[in-house]
């Protein structure tokens, strides 16, 4: 029987932090050349595909989220020519090629935006988001600036305000105008007739704003400590329901290509308001971001609930997926420990839908401590002291032993500090070791290639296993065959769950040393008897 999923439905997905990745020139800034030249490591890994978070022009105000022409390639990444000589690398290697798209905003120094801001007549004026003052001549409502500080900034020589979900250098696109929502989504199709296979698309819950411009209510559970954006509660700045129209309008634009492009949509929303984000018949994002793993508490009760609730909440036929970590997150191991980042690595990786791994999670990489000095985020410039923060896990890739741990062949410091354990954590070392981290992602990755269970099988819980330990079956419904995952997240030794008895053995433990009786400290194991004519790739 032909396989009926999606490339996007059986895949793991890759997402590569450019700047941080791969530095080629000796500037210390990460780039094309360097993404394509460790394209090896990615399909040895046994990734799908490649998600490249933004490369495209920009004054780099937010490190390339702050676009100023959607149709090109920032010289500190490359050049066209390197994109495409890119995607024929990758796609002759067998990986997708995904590319960050940014609708929500702009540069201010987008051509777009400075002829909108040029007169209050300008035929783009109404292509951004322009306010008069507020009777006190003060801003236009209360609106607050996810990076901290007022959501409007004052243009003395029109006379307006111009809004900005994040910093005043990021003018919000009006997308209730056609003209800007045509532009855009000629955007999307300059790339696809590129060959990119897809897109994640960035802060889409942000997309549209209130038409009547009122004020959003005080968020009654705000502590000092918390990000100040968070005194109000985004009701009339975050997910409005018009944002599904443009969501409908982007997939139409990628379902006229051929060969399953796919839409991923960033939305750090509750499961219920999540689901919306599929659209109505599936008409959305094929993967609207699920982020709940970065926020559930590390416990086998509180994650188990949360698989079952998230589970029961997707729409017929939409397709789940799973995220421990990313460009904007503190790292795995530095959330969990390094222990219980090998169990978070089984638990992504046999989840029932598609994961995405972080780049630097396969050798578990830490967040890395950053001098005041060496600050380069905006947020954590603008909110200092709250551990807003995202340089810590951003930091260069950690390849080898050698200067600069392989990331840059400069003689200056990298564009943000190696972590003090470069020269044991990296790929060469790891890959010399039969029971890194690296080892155990490459086992994951080719455990989930040859068991259609975990690829595309269905997800059964398991009750009646100790309080700290998580278990459930992955079935394949095609041929019956069943696989049991037990993780114990908990720092005691424990019962195999009974499930597991007659199963057969285990193919596969986090320890990578064949597995044992009962569940060790820190350990998962997939159990089941060896596929035929495949050995375990422990």
């Amino acid at each position: 029987m032909p396989d009926e999923h999606a490339w996007w439905q059986r895949g793991v997905v890759y997402q590569v932090y450019p700047r941080s990745f791969q530095d080629s020139n000796g500037d210390g800034v990460g780039d094309l050349p360097g993404i394509l030249s460790r394209l090896d490591h990615l399909a040895a890994l046994g990734v799908d595909a490649v998600w490249i978070s933004p490369i495209y022009p920009s004054p780099m105000a937010d490190f390339g989220y702050d676009v100023s022409d959607y149709t090109g390639i920032d010289p500190v990444f490359g050049s066209l020519d390197d994109f495409d000589r890119l995607v024929v690398a990758a796609h002759s290697r067998g990986l997708r090629v995904i590319l960050d798209y940014v609708p929500n905003h702009s540069s201010d120094q987008h051509p777009w935006f400075v002829e909108s801001r040029s007169s209050r007549t300008n035929q783009k004026r109404d292509w951004y988001v322009w306010r008069d003052p507020a009777p006190d001549g003060g801003p236009p409502n209360n609106w607050l600036s996810e990076f901290g500080g007022g959501a409007w900034t004052f243009d003395s020589a029109t006379g307006q305000y111009w809004y900005h979900a994040y910093l005043p250098e990021q003018p919000d696109l009006n997308w209730r105008n056609p003209e800007v929502r045509a532009a855009m989504l000629d955007a999307l199709r300059f790339w696809l007739d590129r060959g990119v296979d897809g897109f994640r698309v960035d802060a889409i819950h942000h997309l549209i704003e209130d038409a009547a411009f009122r004020d959003n209510p005080p968020n009654p559970d705000w502590k000092p400590g918390m990000s100040p954006a968070r005194r109000v509660v985004r009701a009339r700045t975050m997910d409005l329901p018009e944002v599904h129209d443009a969501v409908a309008a982007m997939r139409r634009v990628a379902d006229g290509y051929p060969g399953d492009r796919v839409l991923i949509g960033e939305a750090y929303l509750p499961i219920d308001r999540l689901m919306a984000y599929y659209g109505a018949d599936l008409s959305g994002f094929q993967l609207p971001f699920n982020f709940h793993l970065l926020s559930t508490p590390w416990r086998a009760r509180e994650i188990g609930a949360l698989v079952e609730r998230y589970e029961a909440a997707l729409p017929p036929g939409a397709w789940p997926n799973w995220v421990l970590g990313n460009h904007d997150r503190s790292r795995v191991a530095s959330r969990l420990g390094p222990a219980q980042a090998r169990v978070a690595a089984m638990l992504l990786l046999t989840l029932r839908g598609t994961p995405t791994i972080y780049q630097g999670e396969e050798i578990g990489m830490q967040d890395v401590p950053i001098p005041p000095e060496r600050v380069q985020d905006p947020w954590e410039r603008n909110v200092p002291g709250l551990g807003l923060g995202r340089d810590p896990v951003r930091t260069p890739m950690q390849w080898d032993a050698g200067p600069n741990a392989g990331f840059t062949r400069a003689k200056a410091e990298p564009w943000l500090p190696l972590a003090p354990d470069h020269a044991a954590v990296n790929v060469s070392a790891q890959s010399a070791d039969p029971r890194s981290m690296l080892s155990l992602y490459r086992a994951l990755l080719a455990l989930r290639r040859t068991e259609p269970a975990l690829s595309v099988g269905s997800y059964v819980p398991v009750e009646g296993v100790a309080e700290d330990v998580l278990a459930y079956e992955r079935r394949d419904d095609a041929t019956g065959r069943r696989l049991l995952v037990a993780l114990n997240l908990g720092g005691q030794e424990r019962e195999l769950p009974r499930a597991a008895s007659g199963r057969g053995r285990v193919l596969l433990s986090t320890c990578l040393d064949g597995g044992a009786a009962r569940l060790r400290p820190d350990e998962g194991v997939v159990i089941g008897e060896p596929a035929a004519g495949v050995s375990s790739p422990a």
